[in-house]
């Protein structure tokens, strides 16, 4: 005999019950299904709600156990499923063993996981899908509570930026479109913030520019008003070291207080963009541009505008995407390892927007393809000789840094 370690034994468990639950549920219902097949029919026929019907169709049509588990509703509402069935004249056997393997089930839930939100979570390792589901339906619990706590609430953040090689050749400039869209306060009083940040070393302070190359003395002036509200947000901004905190100064509040404020801060020479050559400790580091999301959101929209002379070593496979837990130390450094055991483990991915730039739309941000059409004219770049990638990410984690890591270029 062989002897199983625990998280084995667990597993096969799991996948017994729910195999008997799921075969005992399809005997129950499967008559019926002959005449009803839909989820709407079945509910009228049995007399019960149609949430529950689609959520026992979907889990007896499910292609494998776990999936099938993972979409049965709980112990309750399967025994109104079955005893209806059974008012309805389902056969007295069928009923039975549904009944028995509904309490097995109910046992699984209460003796050897603890609650059925810890069974999903155990199912959603096993099954991207159920794993997908299991994570946006946990973000968007939680996009609730901290949009009550913090008192904002966003329907999308927008953060952009375009890496383009300074005029002098050896570093970067980095321009980041950032806004929060369809922002609502819930209570009076709140504050909402966003940041821009350098995190590499670099020769002197940041300098940051509107488009137009002016330098900002009134933080009002790298609002683009075009793609705001009416009227638009007021900005005001503090300098901390390396970061620029951006504070929205409308007071207003309630759910007819949505606004939309969009801005535009240039950094000329922001960045160096060369390492030095092996074997120095310099050229193991990669590159890196992040996201923070700093208001609650339905949807962060996470754009990497690169052109084609930088990062070439990044161009076919696109840049790894690494998400990060800040409660405890802040943002993170991708070179430093410590922070690996901050990564968090999501589903989230970088789609790639083509290369050279059609125009890139966007379904979250509006008028996000005419913002970067201004946005190039103003810098006098061309849109031809860039490539971009993006993140998209539904109920974003508050605190959470979503980054995207490059290749960087080496001298010589």
């Amino acid at each position: 005999m062989i002897n199983q370690t625990p998280e084995v034994e667990l597993e096969s468990r799991i996948l017994a019950v729910g195999g008997r639950l799921r075969t005992s549920i399809l005997g129950v219902i499967g008559p019926f299904l002959v005449v009803t097949p839909g989820p709407q029919a079945l509910a009228l026929m049995l007399g019960i709600d149609k949430v529950l019907t689609s959520r026992v169709l979907k889990a007896v049509r499910a292609t494998d156990t776990v999936s099938a588990t993972h979409s049965m509703p709980g112990p309750e509402p399967l025994r109104r499923l079955v005893k209806a069935a059974a008012r309805k004249g389902a056969a007295s056997a069928a009923v039975a063993e549904a009944g028995a393997a509904v309490d097995q089930f109910e046992a699984l839930i209460r003796d050897r996981v603890g609650d059925r939100g810890q069974l999903d979570a155990i199912l959603s390792a096993w099954d991207p899908r159920a794993r997908r589901e299991f994570e946006v339906r946990r973000k968007q619990a939680a996009f609730k509570a901290m949009s009550q706590l913090r008192g904002a609430r966003a329907d999308a953040i927008l953060a952009t930026v375009l890496l383009h090689p300074s005029d002098d050749g050896r570093r970067i400039d980095v321009v980041w479109l950032s806004g929060l869209i369809g922002l609502r306060r819930v209570r009076p009083g709140v504050r909402v913030k966003l940041s821009t940040r350098r995190m590499a070393l670099a020769e002197g302070a940041r300098r940051p520019t509107t488009l137009e190359g002016v330098a900002v003395e009134d933080p009002g002036s790298l609002v683009l008003t075009r793609f705001c509200s009416d009227p638009p947000p007021r900005l005001t901004a503090q300098r901390v070291g390396e970061v620029v905190h951006y504070t929205l100064g409308d007071g207003s509040f309630g759910p007819e207080s949505g606004v939309d404020a969009v801005f535009a801060e240039v950094n000329r020479a922001e960045l160096p963009r060369y390492l030095p050559p092996p074997p120095t400790a310099e050229s193991a580091r990669k590159s890196y541009f992040f996201a923070e999301v700093s208001t609650s959101a339905t949807v962060m929209q996470f754009d990497v505008l690169v052109h084609r002379d930088l990062y070439p070593a990044s161009a076919a496979s696109g840049p790894a995407l690494r998400l990060y837990d800040t409660a405890f130390e802040g943002i993170a450094s991708v070179n430093d390892r410590s922070r690996d055991m901050d990564v968090l483990d999501v589903l989230e991915s970088v789609e790639p927007l083509g290369a050279p730039l059609a125009r890139v739309r966007s379904a979250d941000v509006p008028r996000y393809a005419e913002l970067l059409d201004h946005t190039f004219g103003r810098l006098a770049w061309d849109a031809a000789a860039f490539r971009g990638y993006r993140c998209r990410i539904e109920y974003p984690i508050y605190g959470s840094q979503v980054t995207m890591v490059f290749e960087p270029q080496t001298e010589g």
